[in-house]
């Protein structure tokens, strides 16, 4: 993520932070409870994030997500059917998925009606039968209304975001819980089905590669992407609107589809027509390009502060749609979508990777060695006001130390190894974790095992330190 500002803090909305208060009662539709003797216990609701604790839940495990959804530009309203092919990874009673506003009208199973309560943000639902621990099993959601967006803890917004002729759904830390039900953390990534129903005169993007556009009642297009690597639900997106839309390839056979706002195309047609290379050349830095399908979308400004790495399709507002923060986001799709942080206090090993990216490719191609840029970092008091490690609150996820100190950590261990380690380095890191989770103490530990010696001297000042040294 690139943020544009971080002005108007205000608290996050309830729907995130606030423990539920109320009870909602039993779905209408057929809903029968759990049979009785049930040797399970309900899974947890939530996965204890150090800053969202009531992100995600336990007992599961989602390996894909298949949502059909219908959206009505003119009302706003939002028709969903999210289908979830989960594993049980205990024995389950009951189990939980994140879902904030819309109203839940039918729930099953495995076919048979499930018993479905709300809490704030926690759906609740109790099968027929308890699932067995190792048991795969399906869960079917249908709901509806007019989705709500999050105010997160640094005053930015998120969520399903409706325009004057569409929406923008964006999800990061806990957006998309606001457009369909899930497993809302990124320690479990899934692959998805994502088909979107809308007019025909308007264009619908999401992740992955699109397999087909076909027209339905009422002067519609029903229009089916797949992303068929794991992505966290994080980085899910759903983009309707009058976009104009281009498409290509990349790296030989990767499709890329990029989408404007068409008051925009003159103004972005040279940045977009470069995105082919710049991907090359992060391969070639990187090592091979993890997804199947690439590409960007740039939106009028005023309705986003902030650029998105969504997977495979980043999303800018037409302010940050320039060269560094193209390659800030096309990096994220190694560090971040591929590899992605087990919990948010890893979010430095996202940010800091972008941001070094940034630092690599002014030193290779606009002559500013990253040496001088780290140097500016660690001249700037902001960088020093906490350890990229361990943010104080949610409210300072996306501040500067965990973009620049974090990019800092990176240009200390390149200096402590040397330019020919640290580029197997990147490369290694990159494919070591390929489209799974990992941890600081994971890059901590490789980094080290790379070098053949303890880094300690960096973790201590950079990743760590809670005091800027005299001197680097």
């Amino acid at each position: 993520m690139t943020r544009i500002s971080r002005t108007g803090r205000s608290p996050r909305a309830a729907a995130v932070t606030a423990a539920a208060l109320a009870v909602l009662g039993l779905l209408a539709g057929g809903c029968t409870p759990a049979t009785s003797g049930v040797r399970g216990t309900p899974g947890a609701s939530g996965v204890h994030d150090p800053y969202f604790p009531r992100l995600g839940n336990g007992g599961y495990d989602v390996s894909r997500y298949a949502l059909d959804l219908a959206f009505d530009p003119a009302a706003g309203r939002l028709d969903g059917t999210a289908r979830i092919t989960a594993r049980a990874t205990q024995d389950l009673s009951a189990f939980n998925l994140d879902l904030a506003g819309l109203t839940v009208t039918e729930a099953t199973v495995d076919g048979a009606p499930a018993a479905a309560n709300r809490a704030g943000d926690e759906l609740t639902l109790r099968p027929r039968d308890e699932l067995r621990r190792g048991a795969e099993f399906t869960v079917t959601v249908a709901y509806s209304g007019v989705p709500e967006p999050l105010t997160d803890p640094d005053g930015s917004t998120e969520g399903w975001l409706n325009t004057t002729d569409g929406a923008v759904a964006v999800g990061e830390p806990a957006g998309s819980m606001t457009w369909f039900p899930g497993n809302h953390h990124p320690s479990d990534k899934a692959v998805y089905e994502i088909a979107l129903t809308a007019p025909s005169r308007l264009a619908a993007l999401s992740n992955g590669v699109r397999v087909s556009a076909e027209p339905v009642s009422g002067g519609r297009t029903r229009t089916v992407w797949r992303q068929s690597e794991p992505m966290a639900s994080y980085l899910a997106t759903a983009m309707i609107g009058r976009y104009e839309t281009t498409t290509g390839t990349a790296l030989g056979d990767v499709p890329v589809v990029t989408a404007v706002e068409p008051s925009l195309v003159s103004a972005t047609a040279a940045l977009r027509a470069e995105l082919p290379t710049l991907l090359a050349r992060q391969q070639d830095r990187f090592g091979p390009y993890p997804f199947g399908a690439a590409g960007a979308v740039v939106t009028a400004d005023g309705l986003l502060g902030y650029a998105l790495e969504t997977q495979t399709r980043p999303v800018f507002p037409a302010a940050s749609f320039d060269r560094a923060t193209l390659v800030h986001e096309l990096a994220h799709q190694w560090f971040g979508n591929s590899v992605t942080p087990e919990d948010w206090q890893d979010l430095w090993l996202n940010e800091g990777f972008a941001t070094y990216a940034e630092w690599l490719y002014a030193e290779e191609h606009g002559g500013v060695p990253a040496r001088e840029s780290f140097a500016a970092a660690f001249a700037e008091e902001a960088n020093w006001a906490f350890p990229p490690a361990d943010p104080p609150t949610a409210e300072n996820l996306f501040d500067a130390p965990v973009y620049q100190r974090g990019a800092m950590v990176l240009h200390q261990v390149r200096q402590a190894v040397g330019d020919e380690v640290f580029d197997g380095l990147l490369r290694g890191w990159a494919a070591e974790h390929r489209h799974a989770n990992a941890s600081t103490e994971d890059f901590t530990a490789y980094a080290e095992a790379v070098a053949g010696r303890d880094l300690d001297a960096v973790w201590d000042v950079y990743l760590y330190g809670e005091d800027r040294p005299d001197r680097p």
